[in-house]
């Protein structure tokens, strides 16, 4: 009988992992380029012997850090193990009503996990046809709101206005806007934080600043929300941060001129990519985060997705409705997207 008390849910299926690194790997959105070089410079100064010892629970050095990099109180930042432990932990903190929270029907997957996981009600609002939110579906009453900004896997940013309007309709619910990406562009929510005490901003580590590897998220509201964020916490788990990536994250965060230059390096290279997709016959919405959301007008999805693979190019492939003829497609360096135009060239044209 008990076998029947375990809770039975659906997990998150991440991007593959190769285990080949000779392959050309643009399928989960990381960075192209290394971390800031402080981050290896921190590594060769790093005191090993603290490793035996447990981290700081309050994470002080890096929250301090974040801190003062957005110009907030040090109470209004909390971090976690990447933006997955983040967003898990504000579910498990602030959706709790009977009411459903509501996200859209076509954005990032982990979302319904962790609302079947907590045993969270929900809804998924459709995007329309051309894959845009629509703000008047976020008008009824709910038990929360999440979205990301830039979604994924479609790649379109919101205004701030859009995201403003969103709040005003929902004073009484939390909504949190997951800004995994927004530093490749958009606007960020961050602007509205002092004027909607009702409102997180969320963001990661693992996709600009070049460090998927360390598992560093954060949260940014107001000292109310956070201060939830840190009781539940603590009443989970005290050390979620490791001492490496406190050091390194800080380290991370402190040299700005080399995250601004890969930033730009990324979405150079990025609009290049626009504009050869377009030549090569596929239709690529008009991304602001690190990949691009393309179909072709004649090969189907998934018969390019194998045909790369097999030649040893990943990109991401959903085999769900609505999304099962489009490909996500990581901007890598410039010379891994060469690889991949040369390829798609003889493929897409004798296909």
């Amino acid at each position: 009988m008990w076998k029947d008390y375990i809770r039975k849910v659906v997990p998150y299926t991440p991007g593959e992992q190769p285990k080949n690194r000779k392959v050309i790997k643009l399928n989960t959105n990381e960075n192209p380029y290394p971390p800031t070089p402080k981050v290896a410079k921190a590594l060769e100064d790093f005191n090993k012997d603290c490793l035996r010892l447990y981290p700081d629970p309050t994470a002080s050095a890096l929250t301090k850090t974040l801190a003062d990099y957005h110009g907030v109180d040090e109470d209004e930042v909390f971090v976690g193990v990447g933006s997955d432990d983040v967003i898990a932990m504000a579910f498990l903190t602030f959706f709790n009503s009977d009411k459903p929270i509501l996200f859209p029907d076509i954005t990032y997957s982990f979302y319904s996990v962790w609302a079947d996981l907590y045993r969270i009600p929900y809804e998924r609002p459709a995007l329309d046809k051309d894959f845009k939110l629509v703000k008047e579906d976020y008008y009824k009453e709910n038990g929360g709101i999440i979205f990301p900004n830039p979604n994924a896997p479609t790649s379109l940013a919101v205004s701030l206005d859009f995201i403003e309007d969103i709040l005003k309709h929902n004073q009484d619910s939390l909504v949190i806007v997951d800004e995994a990406y927004i530093d490749f562009g958009g606007d960020s929510a961050l602007a509205l934080l002092n004027k909607y005490e009702n409102l997180l901003v969320i963001r990661t580590f693992s996709k600009s600043r070049s460090m998927a590897g360390m598992r560093i998220g954060y949260a940014i509201g107001n000292k109310f929300l956070i201060k939830a964020l840190n009781d539940v916490k603590y009443s989970y788990n005290s050390y979620t941060m490791n001492q490496t990536s406190l050091v390194f994250g800080k380290e991370s965060v402190l040299d700005d001129n080399y995250f601004k230059e890969t930033v730009d390096k990324i979405v150079a290279t990025r609009e290049h990519a626009k504009k050869r997709f377009e030549e090569l016959g596929f239709t690529c919405l008009d991304s602001k985060a690190n990949f691009l959301f393309v179909t072709h007008k004649c090969v189907p999805a998934k018969q390019i997705f194998t045909q790369l693979k097999e030649n040893g190019i990943f990109v991401r492939y959903f085999d769900s409705p609505r999304i099962d003829n489009y490909l996500r497609v990581t901007i890598g360096t410039d010379e891994e997207m060469e690889a991949l135009y040369k390829f798609l060239e003889r493929y897409v044209v004798n296909a």
